[in-house]
Parts: structure tokens; sequence; C-alpha cells
């Protein structure tokens, strides 16, 4: 039963954490539906959502190997042919910059309020913003992209520390505000996901326990990642057909079921 459990949230958690619904608020909503009642497991929280890295940097491979190569080699070489990306890399650190000092903060304080009503107005919160950008078309690829466009876009994901604020809306909201493409808003979107969640997972592995990682965890984290890959390609799909109402209807209803109803 434990593990059937277990799977079931790992294939929430892996489909819902590109799409820009909340993987977190709804790990907590299908708790207290199939549940009734929200029983935070550090271990499961931190294995699935190291599934979901594993995914998305599986689909991003390539360009997370230039990115890593070029800026290596730019700051080796000084060669003017690595340094978009080694520009590129900056801005991916100075985005991750505002989210990991605040989340120092304010983590405790998110955990110790954190509740189902939060979720749901966060959910229709989460709607406002995707539904502000749902036609906007921006003209700054990654290159144009400016280190202040880095750091505001840094500043959106922050509101991602609230359960049920999307990580991945916020940032494209921020990106979208910001003028980038939506191909350049996606992939520093991502980017964005990858040290963040390493960052995570380095402060929280010292809550693993060990003994129990091998199994039921282990499939987690397999059906996670393989999830969260196809679902990163859905929602690229998506996003660049313009389709953010879908997920602007799906925020609203969710939030307003969740406020209301559970």
């Amino acid at each position: 039963m434990i593990i059937t459990k277990y799977i079931i949230l790992s294939i929430i958690q892996g489909f819902t954490e590109p799409l820009p619904i909340s993987s977190s608020g709804h790990l907590k909503i299908f708790e207290t539906i199939l549940y009734n009642k929200y029983i935070p497991d550090m271990n499961f929280e931190i294995v699935v959502n190291f599934g979901s890295l594993l995914g998305i940097m599986f689909f991003y491979r390539k360009k997370i190997i230039n990115i890593i190569y070029d800026f290596l080699s730019y700051i080796k070489s000084k060669d003017k042919k690595y340094k978009n990306n080694f520009d590129y890399g900056i801005k991916i650190i100075i985005g991750s910059i505002p989210v990991g000092l605040i989340g120092l903060f304010i983590k405790d304080i998110l955990e110790e309020y954190s509740s189902i009503k939060l979720v749901g107005i966060s959910l229709i919160i989460t709607s406002f913003f995707l539904y502000l950008i749902k036609d906007k078309i921006g003209y700054k690829n990654k290159e144009h992209m400016s280190y202040l466009d880095a750091f505001i876009i840094g500043l959106y994901q922050v509101f991602a520390l609230i359960p049920g604020i999307s990580r991945s809306g916020a940032t494209i909201t921020g990106c979208m505000n910001q003028n980038l493409t939506r191909e350049a808003a996606l992939n520093y979107s991502f980017m964005l996901y990858i040290p963040v969640s390493l960052a995570g997972l380095i402060v929280s592995i010292k809550d693993i326990n060990l003994s129990t990682i091998l199994y039921p965890y282990s499939i987690c984290i397999i059906v996670s990642a393989i999830i969260t890959y196809f679902s990163t390609k859905l929602f690229i799909n998506i996003m660049k057909n313009g389709k953010l109402i879908y997920f602007v209807i799906y925020c609203l209803i969710s939030g307003l079921f969740v406020f209301f109803c559970i």
C-alpha cells in the first residue's frame, strides 16, 4: 500500500514539476484528498524532487554541457567564442541568488504557516500571473537579456517558496515581463531550476534516512524522472503554441476548489 501511494505521488510530482501549476501544491492537495491529511515526509520530497531534477537535466543535457564547457573555457582562455555562454552562466547564477538568500530566512516561517487553504490561494495567484502573460510575445533572446533582467526574474522565483505558487509559472512570468521570447523564457526558467534544486538537495541531504532510500524511494526517483522528462516536452509544445490560457483556467478552478471544498 505504501509503495502504491508513493508511486502515485511520484507521478503527480513528475507531471506537475515542469508545468506552471505547482508541484509542491499538488503533492499537498493529493495527500489531503487521498489520505485525509498531509504528512510531511522529508525523504520522499527530497527524492522525488531529485527525480525531477534528473529528468530536466537529461532533457537539457546538451545545453547544460555546452554552457558548462564554454563557461570554463572562457575563464581559462578568454576566447570570445565562449563569451555568450559564459555570460549566460553568470545570468543563471544571478537569477538564483534571490531565492537562495531569501529562502534561508523565510523557509521555516513558510513551513510553519503552510496549509491547504494557502495552496488554494496561491494557485489563484498563479492563475493571475499567467493571465498577465498569456498573449505576450517578447523580443529578447538570451544574449539580449541583461544582468538586471536576470536578477528581476530571480526575484519572481522567490514567490515560488510559497506552496501553491508555481516556480516555472513565476519565473516564466518574470521572463515574459522582461520581454524575453517564449523560447528564451522556457530555457532560462528551466536553467534556474537546476541550481536551486541542487542547492535544496545538498542542504536537505542530511535529512535523508539512508536505510530507507533504496526501496521504495529508488523507484520513486525513476518514476519522477521519466514523467518529468515527458511533461517538460509537453509544456514546451504548449508554451510555444501560446496556449497558456489552459493553465490560467486550470489554476483558477483548482485554487477555488481547494480553498472552498477541501
